[in-house]
């Protein structure tokens, strides 16, 4: 695959500073959308994060209930109100660990690449240009901070390679601030918990295996205990009943084909899931498969014929390369495992539960995506991810031999 001439000439003009034109991109992305938005943008659930913000800035006092389960967002705000810079602090944060978390896309799929550029590139072109990731930075939501702290945990993941007391610190930091960001952000711990579990069953002493196995078993009342806790102030039963694939949106939704056998009063919330699938099997199955394409189709009903053909043309090819890059075993297998359970539990998630009008539940996800199509495209056209490649010249050694930025 050979690009036109004076595009590839270009290329290898511009390679040199590619990582300076990626950082002017991200900074032009920011005010477009500053601009766009005039400033920070007030959206349907900003009144309550700011609320729960303003007690715990003024009275230290943290709300119980479902919004607990975003804490850190509502904290994350309240330091910004405590300084005094209200809602143009909270979104100049917002953009500073966006900042941060670009450079470790960056920094991240460039350590999976062998220290090669051109994948690093690619994927962080596509984190910062995607219009769905980056918008989210002037939103006074929590999607901002979650985004970023998925691509915080993806970059430490792939740092415990190295074995480093201080990276394993890191990345365990990183997934609890993603846990405490969203209800649905334990997936990130869990993911990495998956690719964990995956390299003790393939090692040869199968002992830490089988340990893993048995603390497995002997938490598990412990998790489904934090699993009920988290799921008691959702209403699962409700959308269920309603046949919604997007929530509080009935154009779209799965009919009843003959009476529903609901589960009976004072079940648990996570038995109660349990219960409606083993007693309607086929409808549950047809919604979940409705908020399954729904979810990855990119097709919202409120969105223009131009976004959905964007989404069409871009996401859908960038699927299937990451579900090929999946399966190569010149990418470190636990990363591999990592970020394909990431966008995997994040499906399963909408699935059982409903997805969102716009795509707040999609984008947290779509980094994992463009990090694993980025690298499969450089393992398919080398050439083409990295311009470099193509002068015919010997790449400069680096100080201090192989370096991953």
């Amino acid at each position: 695959m050979l690009l036109p001439s004076p595009i590839r000439l270009l290329a290898l003009r511009l390679w040199p500073h590619h990582r300076a034109l990626l950082a002017g991109l991200w900074v032009l992305v920011q005010l477009l959308y500053l601009g766009k938005f005039h400033g920070p943008h007030f959206a349907n659930d900003s009144a309550r994060y700011l609320q729960y913000a303003t007690n715990i800035a003024e009275r230290g006092y943290f709300e119980p209930g479902h919004n607990l389960r975003y804490v850190l967002y509502p904290l994350f705000q309240s330091l910004w109100l405590r300084l005094g810079l209200g809602w143009w602090g909270i979104v100049m944060g917002q953009m500073t660990v966006s900042a941060l978390a670009t450079r470790a896309i960056y920094q991240g799929t460039q350590r999976l690449a062998n220290g090669a550029d051109g994948a690093a590139a690619l994927a962080t072109l596509a984190f910062i240009a995607w219009p769905d990731i980056q918008q989210f930075n002037v939103f006074l939501l929590t999607e901002s901070l979650f985004i970023s702290l998925v691509a915080l945990s993806f970059e430490a993941f792939t740092r415990i390679r190295l074995g480093r007391p201080r990276d394993w610190a890191w990345l365990l930091l990183a997934l609890a601030l993603a846990a405490l960001a969203r209800p649905n952000g334990f997936m990130v711990a869990l993911a990495a918990g998956l690719a964990g579990f995956d390299a003790l069953r393939r090692a040869r002493d199968r002992r830490p295996w089988r340990t893993a196995l048995l603390l497995l078993v002997l938490l598990s009342p412990l998790l489904w205990a934090g699993l009920n806790h988290q799921l008691a102030t959702y209403y699962l039963m409700d959308t269920y009943q309603r046949g919604e694939l997007i929530f509080r949106y009935q154009l779209w939704a799965v009919h009843q084909t003959a009476p529903l056998n609901m589960p009976p009063a004072g079940t648990g919330p996570v038995a109660r899931v349990l219960y409606f699938g083993v007693h309607n099997p086929a409808y549950l199955g047809r919604l979940m498969l409705g908020k399954l394409f729904v979810f990855v189709s990119y097709l919202k009903p409120h969105y223009s014929l131009a976004h959905r053909v964007v989404g069409v043309m871009v996401l859908w090819p960038a699927y299937w390369l990451a579900a090929r890059a999946t399966r190569r075993t010149g990418i470190w297998r636990p990363a591999r495992v990592f970020l394909a359970a990431v966008f995997l539990l994040q499906t399963a998630i909408i699935m059982l539960t409903v997805d969102d009008w716009d795509v707040r539940f999609l984008a947290p996800v779509l980094p994992v995506v463009f990090v694993l199509a980025s690298l499969e495209l450089a393992a398919r056209w080398p050439q083409v991810a990295s311009p470099k490649v193509r002068t015919g010249l010997p790449t400069p050694p680096r100080p201090g031999g192989r370096r991953y930025g």
